[in-house]
């Protein structure tokens, strides 16, 4: 199946979408235009035709389709929860920030046997889970027009892609929850550093995986910075603005094969300037 190239752009045309102008309302709605065009075109290399093997087949309705299918849950729930947000104190916008996420946590909780499978890298019953043909219509999947097809479903692979979409969603709830509690906290009257004068010119996930293994490596005032403070000193540091680094990191955990790319690739490089210098 050739849908490889379809993923790669898709990735390529939401980095463009996130890392944009606009704001959340006017990203969630092109998202969900970007998506469902993704979608349709996955689902005409899909459906209909037979997989070369069974495990060809359960990999792509396992890992592949929630991948994209997750990005419509996650735009089309976004979009309902920012257009019914309180516009007035913090404190209201908190609140119902954290009734949305409490409403998340409900449904892993009452699909708890299912969430603790796919959590932990189970496979004893994907045969089921994720060949078409094992439909359980009683399976409360988000009613989206991409499930009536027979031939691009499985019994659970919309269950993965919802529990893809909630674990983005409730990072990006808490970042804003995390945002509204500080903005009532007083400021620090802290001196402004200089700018700097070093520029990252790499690209913004691999500072992202860096950001996050030196912080837990606890290498950083012994572990107890956290994670917005670290992120803030990067962005001043390399003068660059690191945008939803709780979002990127999801993706980064998501990759298949090796999830540390940037991390090894400079493990290999400094290798081989160790040996250049041996010579």
């Amino acid at each position: 199946m050739k849908y490889q190239k379809l993923l790669s752009e898709f990735e390529a045309q939401l980095d463009a979408l996130e890392s944009g102008n606009g704001d959340v309302l006017f990203k969630a709605e092109k998202g969900i235009v970007l998506v469902e065009k993704s979608i349709r075109k996955l689902q005409k290399q899909i459906a209909g035709k037979t997989f070369a093997t069974q495990a060809d087949e359960i990999y792509f309705f396992k890992h592949v389709k929630p991948q994209i299918f997750s990005k419509l849950i996650y735009y089309v729930k976004l979009f309902n929860i920012e257009s019914k947000r309180p516009r007035g104190k913090n404190p209201a916008q908190i609140k119902y920030l954290q009734h949305q996420i409490d409403k998340f946590q409900t449904f892993f909780n009452d699909n708890l046997e299912f969430y603790n499978y796919y959590r932990r890298g189970a496979m004893s019953l994907d045969e089921r889970y994720f060949v078409r043909g094992n439909r359980d219509l009683r399976l409360p999947l988000e009613s989206f027009h991409f499930l009536i097809d027979d031939q691009f479903s499985t019994c659970q692979d919309g269950t993965v892609a919802t529990i893809m979409a909630y674990d983005m969603l409730i990072v990006y709830l808490r970042k804003e929850v995390d945002d509204l509690n500080n903005s009532l906290e007083p400021q620090k009257n802290t001196p402004m550093e200089k700018p700097s004068k070093l520029f990252w010119t790499g690209s913004k996930t691999d500072l992202i995986e860096l950001l996050y293994a030196l912080h837990a490596s606890s290498s950083i005032n012994s572990g107890t910075v956290d994670i917005k403070e670290l992120a803030s000193h990067f962005e001043h540091f390399y003068n660059v603005d690191l945008g939803n680094y709780y979002h990127t990191f999801i993706d980064i955990r998501s990759r298949k094969g090796s999830k540390t790319r940037f991390l090894d690739k400079l493990i290999e490089m400094l290798h081989q300037r160790m040996e250049s210098l041996d010579e």
